[in-house]
């Protein structure tokens, strides 16, 4: 019989002690242990343990009182099971108003509360597992842009290779065209002293005299020779027909070679007043004193516009190339998988304005009454280091009305689209933005969100 009270004793005690641990996490017990005195937690105070949970509050951590309202800075520990366990203030207890799913914080009320913690942890259940199925597409799809982010990379540098070949190429070019532009502005000069002599008939056939003369100079050394003018002059009857080496002497009067005075004075006249001989002029052929494009004046002019082109497009090729090396020095990732966003803009309609994200070049903002504003350029990654590549900074934009220059925070997110989600401006002139993008999806070794009981 003894015993037998003993044991009903013992039962009533653990139904006190139950009741008395209401509101805190099996962490918290070993504090609230059955004994005759309770030790505040945060040391400051012995009480009696009875005091505990008897709604009066003796500890100044509210610690004694974990659940009840009795102290104001409390806290009561919802179990939630299915659901998130958390902790709400302690005033909130039996206020008739229930906030643990499990409506434990409501045991002495008379609030009618459900437990909906099974509801809301299937809820819970299904977004987490709406996350990792997103998770793992995006990591799919964030592989794939690897692998395009690799050969575009290599074609750029091959892209890059063929510019610098063929700028190199339109060097030499260069170099020849500047070469025939030195030579021409010689025969010119050579020309325009012949002019001023006076030697023979008017600055008109002067001209000629140097056009002709550089026709038949086909090596531009300034000088003619017998072969030059076998390879240019024939007889008028006999047009496919060479000159031989004695022909050829007797037309440059006894010589082997003459420069364009001694030209003037000698094959010229033969070229241009006799009858039975002409010179070849390409495919139409016909006596060089009927041809008006023979003038030194019309070649130099016609060398200075090839030298012009070909200038043009040494520079046009150089420019692409600082362009592109320009572009191939940004940081696009560990495995550039950040390269397919360059050269691309995203935008978001927000309200009045339309904002445009171009990665890697510039933010802007546009009105609906069309003025666009500089909210940045590209600046740098600005992520943590251990998410480098999860914000980008975009600085030094048009200056703001209250000094200094508008920047931008674009934060990348992991998602199955590349899409810009949202615009915020937290400060004046200071945009934060939400950039969605699969290559922002990391691979997690645990899934964090859904508490264990679940």
């Amino acid at each position: 019989m003894h015993f037998h009270i003993i044991i009903a004793a013992f039962i009533c005690s653990g139904v006190v002690d139950s009741w008395k641990i209401r509101g805190i996490s099996s962490s918290y017990k070993r504090f609230y242990r059955e004994r005759k005195s309770f030790l505040c937690i945060d040391g400051s105070k012995m009480i009696p343990f009875e005091q505990v949970n008897d709604d009066y509050c003796d500890c100044a951590d509210g610690s004694d009182e974990p659940g009840t309202s009795a102290c104001p800075h409390g806290r009561f520990y919802c179990t939630n099971l299915g659901f998130r366990p958390h902790y709400v203030p302690s005033s909130r207890v039996n206020d008739g108003i229930c906030d643990c799913c499990d409506a434990s914080d409501e045991y002495n009320s008379h609030a009618r509360c459900q437990n909906t913690c099974w509801n809301l942890g299937q809820k819970e259940r299904a977004y987490v597992e709406g996350q990792m199925r997103t998770l793992d597409e995006g990591l799919r799809l964030k592989q794939q842009m690897i692998e395009e982010g690799v050969l575009l990379w290599r074609e750029k540098q091959a892209h890059l290779r063929e510019l610098q070949q063929a700028a190199e190429d339109l060097q030499i070019k260069l170099e020849e065209h500047r070469w025939r532009k030195h030579e021409t502005d010689l025969l010119q000069e050579q020309t325009s002293k012949a002019l001023e002599a006076g030697d023979n008939g008017s600055r008109h056939q002067n001209a000629s005299v140097a056009g002709l003369f550089q026709l038949l100079d086909s090596n531009k050394d300034g000088r003619i020779s017998v072969d030059e003018v076998k390879a240019k002059v024939v007889l008028v009857h006999e047009a496919k027909r060479v000159l031989s080496e004695d022909e050829a002497l007797v037309l440059m009067g006894g010589g082997r070679e003459m420069d364009l005075t001694k030209f003037q004075h000698t094959l010229w006249d033969t070229l241009t007043r006799a009858d039975n001989v002409m010179i070849k002029d390409g495919a139409s052929g016909g006596p060089m004193s009927e041809d008006p494009h023979l003038k030194a004046a019309d070649r130099a002019e016609w060398e200075a516009t090839n030298l012009r082109k070909v200038e043009e497009a040494y520079e046009t090729v150089n420019m692409e190339i600082r362009d592109l090396q320009k572009n191939l020095s940004i940081d696009y990732g560990t495995d550039w998988e950040f390269l397919f966003l360059s050269g691309q803009c995203y935008k978001l309609q927000m309200y009045e304005y339309a904002y445009s994200l171009c990665p890697f070049n510039l933010v802007t903002q546009k009105s609906t009454a069309g003025t666009e504003v500089l909210l940045g350029r590209w600046g740098m990654w600005a992520g943590p280091p251990k998410n480098h590549y999860s914000q980008m900074v975009y600085e030094n934009g048009e200056p703001c009305w209250q000094g200094g220059s508008r920047t931008t925070t674009v934060t990348l997110t992991c998602g199955t689209e590349t899409a810009l989600r949202s615009v915020k401006e937290p400060s004046k002139c200071q945009y934060i933005m939400d950039f969605q993008t699969p290559v922002a999806c990391q691979p997690v070794l645990k899934q964090r969100g859904v508490h264990s009981e679940l």
